[in-house]
């Protein structure tokens, strides 16, 4: 544990943030949406406001995230209502937990924040060879973020707070046997269904359709066959990642981007080390404390006199899950890689001392210093790709904070044209054509990255800009990106003549009518059926079906077949409804019934549903503080 921690906690964060955490924290460039009222409030916690600008900041990141980690994705689901009322929500129960977490002084220590730490694999990425964290990684993740380390830091914290919260709730959740058993029991039954499925297409041959019906259905649905609303758009990109490319880097300023960033570093000494560590909360009580530091001091009296068994007695007391098993080992580190009163007694030591008990806020430390040294730097010519790549990254990030407000400039005092932005900033003017709803019909990757986001839309379709055709103002995209859009030609929606849609208009009215069709038959042969059993070919042969196996059968048929009403050996017969797919005819008997499961599944399924339980609890609690701090939603 010790040996990770030292590596640099913010550093951590970092990356929790970047990779696990999308809700903590919202930063970004706004500031360039001039043609609304960013200030605009969408919802409210007591006199707390929560406006557009933030809603849609948080979205977008919300998006982001879960693009980069589902690259199959549908973005428009992402992009839907639904979607992002959801994220509205969450800003607003963040609001709330805030409040709660604040009114019942809930913090985290920085040990805690630690722990949450530990589990995250991805964090091994910022590590170096010596067992450092690579600092211009670390740097650039922030700044692409437009985050300091002390502003994460406080959002991780904070979320923690929250979450303790509810957890306080959750974890007070208890589960009896009865029950375990009970919950368990309905869980795992299961149900013997045989079945068959009444199908539209089976019957759509016996469907008649006049053209008086077709004509009288296209008049009645008219909304339903309208051309797509379309806008033909010109746009131009500010891209970081475009900028990268076009960035040249000297020969000498990689060479001095080399003395500050590998020979200063590789100046610095390094120190290899090992320690002992029994733990002691700070808030442990006195007894406590006595007790670790009388068995800290006999560990520290038996090392001392048999200096070369330390390994040996760091494998067997040290709590220090990541070094007790190298014999304490900590690796090399060097100054600011380890909490201050470690850092301080290492670098008091000469090689082979061992150190008194220093105590930090993890416990009590032996410390046993194993070696020193004066690294040398790596040459020149061996790191030289990796430098450029990140100095030319570095360089593209202030160029694009230098012309972020230049483009936002132009695109507003030059409003009837994108050619003198794209002619000034060496960008290209890319066209498309864009539904209200977001389907680009012919596009290419960027262009629907681009054309699809909410932001963008509002400011393609909004009456002003189909009208006048202007520049629309900067508008920051996911990824510290702008983009500003002209409408060239807008083709409102519009109804398709009869003649295009009759065909299509038959085919929705016959489906329409077979699919009643197969219900009606569906129901017919259930009530003929439990009235007298039908031929065994008639049905599907019967499977065993229960919640966590449906074998086969669709959602609403195995609903159906659990709840379904058995009385004695007597089998239940149900129709029933599958939606589109029509509809289906279930004959259900009981299942054999589950096998006694040992003390050992029985406290996991326990568990399991005390887990459940302090969910709902949760929820039920939060509930309850929306509520209490007036949190509401204003948008409908």
């Amino acid at each position: 544990m010790f040996d990770l921690i030292r590596n640099n906690t913010k550093v951590l964060m970092a990356l929790l943030m970047l990779l696990i955490i999308p809700s903590f924290v919202f930063f970004g460039i706004e500031g360039y949406t001039r043609f609304r009222d960013t200030s605009e409030p969408v919802a409210r916690i007591g006199r707390e406001r929560i406006t557009r600008t933030e809603w849609e900041a948080a979205h977008r990141r919300e998006v982001e995230r879960l693009a980069a980690s589902m690259p199959g994705i549908d973005r428009a689901l992402l992009e839907s209502d639904a979607s992002r009322r959801a994220t509205l929500q969450r800003l607003v129960d963040e609001r709330v937990l805030a409040r709660a977490a604040q009114d019942q002084r809930l913090t985290a220590t920085d040990r805690r924040v630690a722990q949450e730490l530990l589990a995250i694999p991805a964090i091994a990425q910022l590590r170096q060879a010596d067992g450092t964290l690579d600092m211009a990684r670390y740097q650039d993740l922030l700044r692409a973020q437009g985050m300091t380390p002390e502003q994460f830091e406080a959002s991780v914290r904070a979320e923690l707070a929250r979450s303790a919260v509810l957890r306080t709730v959750a974890d007070s959740a208890l589960a009896g046997n009865t029950a375990a058993q009970l919950a368990t029991a309905a869980f795992f039954e299961q149900r013997e269904v045989a079945w068959t499925v009444f199908r539209p297409a089976d019957f759509a041959a016996t469907v008649q359709v006049g053209e008086a019906e077709v004509r009288a259905h296209y008049d009645a649905h008219a909304d339903d066959y309208r051309t797509a609303e379309q806008a033909d758009v010109e746009y131009v990109l500010l891209d970081p990642e475009a900028l990268t490319a076009r960035v040249t880097v000297s020969e000498q300023e990689l060479r001095d981007y080399y003395q500050q960033n590998v020979v200063q570093n590789a100046r610095a000494e390094q120190r290899r080390a090992a320690h002992i560590l029994l733990q002691l909360a700070p808030d442990a009580s006195a007894e406590e404390k006595a007790r670790v530091r009388a068995q800290a001091e006999r560990l520290l009296s038996e090392v001392r006199a048999n200096p070369q068994r330390f390994a040996e007695l760091a494998r067997q007391h040290s709590q220090d899950p990541g070094s007790a098993n190298k014999g304490g080992d900590l690796d090399w580190f060097g100054r600011g890689a380890m909490v201050k009163p470690f850092e301080d007694a290492v670098f008091a030591l000469r090689k082979g001392e061992i150190s008194d008990l220093i105590e930090t806020e993890y416990g009590l430390h032996i410390i046993q210093l194993l070696d020193v040294r004066q690294p040398a730097a790596e040459p020149f010519e061996a790191v030289r790709p990796r430098l450029e790549a990140e100095l030319r990254r570095q360089l593209a990030q202030r160029r694009f904070a230098e012309e972020a407000e230049r483009f936002s400039n132009l695109v507003y005092e030059q409003p009837d044209s994108l050619a003198p932005t794209a002619q000034a900033l060496g960008l290209t003017v890319r066209r498309a054509t864009v539904e209200r709803t977001g389907a680009l019909p012919t596009a290419d990757d960027t262009a629907r990255a681009v054309l699809r986001e909410p932001a963008v839309l509002r400011a393609i379709f909004q009456e002003e800009a189909l009208s006048a055709k202007r520049n629309s103002a900067a508008i920051e995209l996911p990824g510290n990106r702008l983009v500003a859009v002209r409408v060239v030609e807008h083709r409102p929606a519009q109804r398709r003549p009869f003649e295009t849609v009759a065909a299509e208009v038959r085919a929705a009215l016959v489906t329409q009518r077979a699919l009643a069709a197969a219900r009606e038959a569906a129901q017919a042969r259930r009530t003929e059926w439990a009235a007298r059993e039908p031929a065994p070919a008639t049905l599907r042969a019967p499977v065993l079906v229960s919640r966590q196996a449906p074998n086969g059968l669709p959602l609403p048929a195995v609903r159906a077949a659990l709840s379904a009403r058995l009385e004695g050996d007597a089998p239940a017969w149900l129709a029933v409804d599958l939606g589109a797919e029509g509809a289906a005819v279930l004959r259900v008997r009981r299942g054999p019934a589950r096998a006694e499961p040992d003390a050992v599944q029985r406290k996991r399924e326990r568990d399991e549903l005390a887990r459940l339980l302090g969910e709902g609890e949760s929820q039920a609690y939060l509930a309850a503080l929306r509520e209490r701090y007036r949190a509401e939603v204003l948008v409908r």
